[in-house]
């Protein structure tokens, strides 16, 4: 059995890693640590864990297999160091860290520790984007040429964060690292980072639409792949209504997701086989999908079996948002 100290309760997706856990068979919850005494307190009695104050004694504990990451993002060198010295796997909220200085250090010390490492990026292991992977590995659109995508909802338009909800942290910049595109943007950054490859250089317009917080909530960038193609991106926590759609363009065809549901795939190289025009690929055709992050690091942890995400995934997440945060702020393209 798995010991886990779940470390913060302060991500909203706190509580659902917790019942992953709970709900393993392979896995218990040992104990809780958060520094915020209400937040912990709370989540002590839900998940009948008993609370320690003492990050140090926690990760120290010889008791502790494993620790599963939900603090501010600001804090997550801190706490991984601290997991690290002691040799704890490691599961983590995502972002992976604020600044890329920050996460080439963490990079470095988990291939120096020799323990499980996972972020928790699930965009990886559905499957309509393993499909959408699938295709460009092997070349059916051609080279690709432009990749645009949008995520956005109506956080700032209905308030989400609120102190009473203890995620007031969210719309903190300082705690966060950002706003929408930072927190929310995160799943399709990392996607196009996954797809396209290296970056060359990024241009970014970041606004504070709706002034609801003193945090971006609308914004738009274009990144420069070093294999030459285009990738646009666009977040927003002032979204009421309308798609959010993944549309990849390639030199022999298209695929991305349907706005009604699905994928839509057109290829040149089908045409020899009698196929023309958009086909819409049949969800039995899909790939499976992949276990979900958690599942794949206990998993790791205790068959050693392969996981799909890395640490270095985080870090390139982290290396594409400092950048567009900075192209915005110095109304510069930023080079990589």
């Amino acid at each position: 059995m798995l010991r886990i100290a779940m470390l913060s309760f302060a991500h909203v997706h706190a509580n659902g890693y917790a019942r992953r856990v709970v709900d393993h068979s392979e896995a218990q919850i040992q104990c809780i640590w958060d520094d915020d005494p209400e937040r912990g307190k709370m989540a002590s009695e839900r998940w009948n864990a008993p609370l320690c104050a003492d990050l140090e004694k926690v990760v120290s504990s010889q008791d502790v297999d494993a620790v599963v990451i939900n603090a501010e993002t600001s804090k997550h060198p801190m706490i991984m160091k601290a997991a690290l010295k002691c040799k704890k796997h490691i599961f983590t909220e995502k972002t992976l860290t604020i600044r890329t200085k920050e996460a080439d250090e963490i990079v470095k010390l988990v291939n120096e520790s020799g323990i499980k490492f996972m972020i928790c990026l699930p965009s990886r292991t559905r499957p309509e984007t393993l499909f959408m992977k699938e295709v460009l590995d092997k070349g059916w659109i051609g080279k690709v040429t432009l990749m645009r995508a949008r995520v956005a909802h109506s956080a700032a338009l209905d308030v989400w964060f609120t102190k009473e909800k203890h995620n007031d942290w969210f719309v903190d910049e300082k705690l966060a690292g950002g706003g929408a595109l930072f927190d929310l943007g995160c799943h399709t950054v990392d996607v196009m980072r996954w797809f396209m490859g290296e970056p060359k250089s990024i241009v970014a317009k970041i606004q504070n639409f709706a002034k609801t917080y003193d945090i971006d909530d609308n914004s738009a960038i274009i990144i420069e792949f070093k294999n030459g193609a285009l990738g646009i991106l666009d977040t927003a926590f002032v979204h009421r209504a309308g798609p959010n759609p993944i549309e990849i363009y390639g030199t022999d065809g298209y695929i991305g997701r349907d706005p009604h549901g699905g994928l839509l795939l057109v290829s040149t190289q089908l045409q020899p086989e009698g196929i023309q025009g958009y086909i819409k690929p049949d969800s039995r055709r899909l790939p499976e999908a992949l276990p979900h992050p958690m599942d794949q690091w206990i998993s790791a942890i205790l068959h050693d079996t392969p996981m799909t995400i890395t640490v270095e995934d985080g870090r390139n997440l982290t290396q594409l948002l400092e950048g567009a945060y900075r192209a915005a702020k110095e109304k510069r393209e930023v080079e990589f």
